[in-house]
């Protein structure tokens, strides 16, 4: 069994940086891929971002491109996001997710059923 614990989530103001982090504890392994996604009030959980094994590929929705960077440290089991210039609609619960397999292409990455292992979620508000 793994286990995946998000943290860093809060309250910024619009134009603010945050960071997430993920940690998997547990039966855990570096070749596996992680995705982060999110969900507004009252919306679907979506797609955010997603890594590779040794985080040389990695995928973004389109309206996170250019601000929001995911990264994984395998010898600290924790997969981040950074993500920066945040703005009201990035206002959402975001869950950390891992998938079994070091690499899928993009469509994978963007689908739920691809992870099998997902965290409790950390809430982070934009606003002003």
């Amino acid at each position: 069994q793994i286990q995946l614990a998000e943290s860093g989530g809060g309250l910024v103001q619009p134009g603010g940086s945050l960071r997430l982090s993920c940690v998997a504890s547990g039966r855990t392994s570096s070749t596996v891929s992680m995705g982060w996604f999110r969900r507004a009030p009252g919306k679907e959980r979506v797609f955010v971002t997603a890594i590779n094994w040794n985080g040389g590929v990695t995928y973004y929705t389109d309206s996170v491109k250019g601000r929001f960077t995911i990264s994984r440290d395998n010898a600290k089991n924790t997969v981040y996001l950074q993500m920066n210039m945040l703005k009201p609609e990035d206002t959402a619960v975001y869950y950390c997710a891992q998938a079994p397999l070091p690499f899928y292409s993009r469509p994978y990455y963007e689908r739920d059923s691809t992870y099998n292992y997902w965290g409790q979620g950390t809430q982070v508000t934009v606003s002003s």
